[in-house]
């Protein structure tokens, strides 16, 4: 059987795509796609990947009018949670961190869309 190789993007709506462009890129360092076909787009670092649908009703998101939310896994949650709260984003621990696969850690972008941190183990 032929499998994708892994996320080619992710695609979705914003009341201010170019504002949310330029938090994700300032905060997260998430290059912003280019406008060009020679620049290069923001590359991820090669690791796991979970692909995970959650029942309808889950509590794990916060907001239940949200239909995903992004788990990026970071090299260190503690400087990246220092980072982000310089800046002046609420950050919130998982309390219950670390766990056999890593440490976690959530926000919120701007417009309210739920971000996982993840640190594997």
């Amino acid at each position: 059987m032929e499998k994708v190789l892994g996320f080619g993007g992710f695609f979705f709506r914003a009341e201010d795509p170019a504002a949310l462009a330029d938090w994700y890129a300032r905060h997260l360092g998430i290059d912003k796609v280019p406008g060009d076909y020679e620049t290069p787009c923001w590359r991820q670092a090669e690791g796991e990947t979970v692909f995970a649908p959650f029942d309808k009703v889950t509590d794990y998101f916060g907001n239940a009018e949200k239909q995903f939310m992004l788990n990026f896994r970071v090299r260190n949650l503690e400087a990246m949670i220092a980072q982000l709260e310089a800046a002046g984003i609420e950050v919130r621990r998982d309390p219950d961190s670390p766990y056999p696969n890593g440490s976690f850690a959530w926000l919120n972008d701007p417009e309210g869309n739920p971000i996982e941190l993840w640190q594997p183990a």
